[in-house]
């Protein structure tokens, strides 16, 4: 493949953004004093700090490279991803979950896991999120590697080591105190390497009227092809995407992944955790309006035969992965697309940093004081959790060749989800709002959706289940299939926890003050006034939410 030509000014930028990076990481190593400056970021967080780390973690690979692909593979369909798939989630996170996950002191949520039931359900999900975070810390390290193998021409196995060695050295010095201050400078590169690439898109195709015109029609709605998966882009129900989508997959992601909540537990006090995924969601509700119309214009391009616009196929498979540096090739002048990619890499490395900070945390806390060293030393913990990065990096180059293998990151990503959160978010529920689940309701409930979800993607994928039977129709497509086998593994946990807590011992009510509603004083607002107060500016989010699907239907 060739290289897509890069100036010395490209270069200049892209190494002094590396530069920049690496010496942040080292700069703040000398404030990471002990355990809590290197998990918990010291706990100083203003709600605007801890809010843009919040949403710049999860503004990786996922978000930029996927969601583009993605747009160009479903449509318009991807934008419930950020609106019904993402907002009522944050905003349930803020007002009802973070007091219990906040005033706990915990320092992850499989810790809460601990407090509200017992030791094995904590194991069991550290495990698991170790897994699930070690997988989707692949797609990152494969995401950077595809911008350098297409801009660079570098080989796959050059750009997968180069892009892991920086993240390691960064997050190794200084651990998420490093990972959230790069988080926030990535921010704003994103928005402002990347706007230009959609500004340029519609001028080129003559407007953004011109641009949702020369989409197919099942490609250029929200809501109003719903009702017949035959009609849409994604081959999916509005049930499918309600119930799987904007309730499970969103509230398993957005409540339980610690990858995002960790970033709210490092806010200075409840009031600044509670508004950090309340501010996240004014960002997360515009982010659409690069992405997804970003992906459309590719679309229309590539339906262009005179536009000489085509994806990059790796062996006869289309990759829909490439749409987006391949706009950025396609419009960025020289001297600019430094900037281009810059911009991307900084998202991938916010991912990943995100990811490895995380799983860092869950194996030092989770499984290595838990299970193996039950009296490890604040220092010799410190010590394991830069050793866990490192390790954790490694396994992430395994996983990044397995990404590589499926068509779109984003089905890979919902499938990981849907084998891990949906199950997750049903025992969390229960625990925070049902005084009398049981501690081995909870583990056998959350073992039960664990399996049932990974056993019907198996399978689904090698013909032992036909898919209507998951999805409930006789058409469908891999995402339907995520969105659907999600449903189903919540509901199987949730069903099942209730009927094992009615048969097993049931924990004191004197044991769970502080960790279920109803058992909890609450006096969040008190002395608050309205404009800084969570709940207010939760519901102008909700205003905004509706009239953006309405506009849309």
């Amino acid at each position: 493949m060739n290289t897509i030509g890069l100036t010395f000014a490209d270069w200049l930028i892209i190494a002094a953004y590396f530069g920049f990076i690496l010496g942040i990481g080292w700069y703040l190593k000398k404030f990471t004093k002990g355990e809590n400056d290197f998990f918990m970021a010291g706990r100083k967080n203003s709600s605007w700090v801890a809010g843009l780390a919040f949403l710049s973690a999860n503004l990786g690979a996922l978000e930029l490279l996927g969601m583009a692909g993605n747009t160009f593979k479903y449509g318009m369909y991807v934008a419930h991803f950020y609106w019904i798939g993402a907002i009522p989630a944050m905003l349930f996170l803020g007002i009802y979950m973070m007091p219990f996950y906040y005033s706990s002191k915990i320092n992850s949520v499989p810790g809460y896991l601990k407090e509200r039931f017992d030791e094995k359900t904590r194991v069991l999900n550290g495990i698991a999120f170790g897994v699930m975070t070690v997988l989707v810390s692949g797609i990152n390290l494969y995401a950077m590697a595809l911008v350098m193998h297409t801009f660079l021409g570098w080989n796959w196995d050059v750009s997968m080591w180069v892009s892991a060695a920086t993240v390691a050295v960064y997050v190794t010095m200084s651990g998420l105190l490093s990972a959230i201050f790069t988080e926030i400078i990535q921010f704003f590169l994103i928005w402002f390497g990347l706007f230009l690439v959609s500004l340029l898109g519609i001028i080129e195709i003559g407007g953004i009227d011109q641009v949702f015109a020369r989409v197919p029609q099942q490609f250029n709605t929200l809501w109003s092809t719903s009702a017949n998966p035959a009609d849409n882009g994604m081959l999916v129900t509005w049930g499918g995407i309600v119930l799987g989508l904007g309730f499970v997959l969103s509230f398993g992601y957005w409540t339980t992944d610690f990858l995002v909540v960790q970033r709210a537990f490092t806010a200075k006090d409840l009031r600044a955790a509670r508004m950090t995924p309340v501010l996240a969601s004014f960002f997360k509700m515009a982010v659409p309006f690069l992405v997804i119309v970003t992906g459309l214009i590719a679309l229309v391009l590539a339906n262009d035969a005179n536009s000489g616009f085509k994806l990059l196929e790796d062996n006869g498979v289309v990759n829909y992965d490439s749409a987006l540096p391949l706009l950025i090739a396609r419009y960025y002048p020289s001297g600019l697309v430094g900037l281009g990619v810059t911009a991307l890499l900084a998202g991938f490395m916010a991912g990943q940093a995100g990811n490895v900070s995380a799983f860092n945390t869950v194996w030092t806390y989770d499984i290595y004081k838990s299970v193996i060293n039950k009296k490890a030393s604040p220092e010799h913990l410190l010590w394991m959790g830069r050793v866990a990065t490192i390790v954790g990096i490694l396994i992430s180059i395994v996983t990044a060749y397995w990404a590589k293998s499926f068509p779109s990151i984003m089905d890979y990503m919902q499938a990981i989800f849907s084998w891990v959160n949906a199950p997750l978010f049903a025992t969390m529920l229960l625990g925070m709002f049902v005084w009398w689940i049981t501690p081995n309701g909870a583990f056998w409930g959350l073992v039960a959706g664990m399996v049932s979800s990974f056993t019907m993607f198996l399978g689904v994928k090698y013909k032992w289940l036909d898919e209507s039977l998951i999805t409930m129709s006789n058409v469908s497509s891999d995402m339907a299939a995520n969105f659907w086998r999600a449903w189903w593994a919540w509901v199987i946990c949730f069903v099942l926890t209730i009927v094992i807590s009615l048969f097993t011992k049931k924990r004191p009510k004197e044991e769970l003050v502080g960790l279920v509603k109803g058992l909890t004083a609450e006096n969040h607002n008190a002395d608050v006034p309205l404009l800084k107060r969570p709940e207010f500016w939760a519901v102008i989010s909700l205003v905004i939410l509706v009239i953006l699907n309405i506009m849309f239907w």
